[in-house]
């Protein structure tokens, strides 16, 4: 499980510890684009997470304007939104990196996490998957109050769009073996 953060200019990333290699494949897949902006090593990290103490990894950035100017794109008042301009920042590397992050293997498709998101912002980001990249999206309730994209009958599509940004231990994502 991942959480990123951009807090005052500086990129923070955190991922959570568990006993799958892939969490640990894909958190050095990220720190290895990441490393030149870091000034020091990823750290260990040890807090409580719904009431049970988790273990974690954790990279910062320098503070860089440009990451100021990020979080002013994809935060108002703290909350995380989808821009409006969605459409010109959603390149195949930005969407390989949600489903990365986001996405959840389900059988003959993909599921995107989208539960800190309102349902305006969520169809924002289904209709850059359906103009932009022609993908076959649905929009399905995982709570009354968690909606999530499911993507069934585009993933052929999808993988020539994504595979090629992806870390391979990921690559299950997409329907393949690992």
């Amino acid at each position: 499980m991942a959480d990123f953060h951009i807090q005052t200019g500086i990129l923070m990333l955190n991922y959570i510890l568990s006993r799958r290699y892939l969490v640990l494949n894909m958190f050095f897949f990220v720190f290895s684009i990441l490393s030149h902006y870091c000034s020091s090593c990823p750290s260990l990290v040890s807090g409580i997470r719904a009431g049970k103490r988790n273990n974690g990894l954790e990279i910062f950035t320098r503070s860089f304007p440009c990451f100021k100017e990020l979080r002013s794109i994809f935060y108002v008042d703290k909350v995380k939104i989808i821009p409006d301009n969605i459409y010109e920042l959603l390149t195949p590397v930005a969407l390989a990196h949600l489903i990365m992050g986001d996405g959840s293997a389900k059988q003959y498709s993909l599921k995107i996490c989208t539960d800190s998101y309102t349902v305006p912002d969520i169809i924002r980001l289904m209709n850059v998957l359906i103009i932009r990249y022609e993908l076959d999206c649905t929009l399905r309730f995982h709570t009354p109050t968690q909606p999530r994209i499911h993507k069934q009958n585009s993933m052929p599509k999808l993988r020539a769009i994504v595979g090629p940004y992806m870390s391979q231990s990921m690559m299950y994502k997409l329907g393949e073996a690992k």
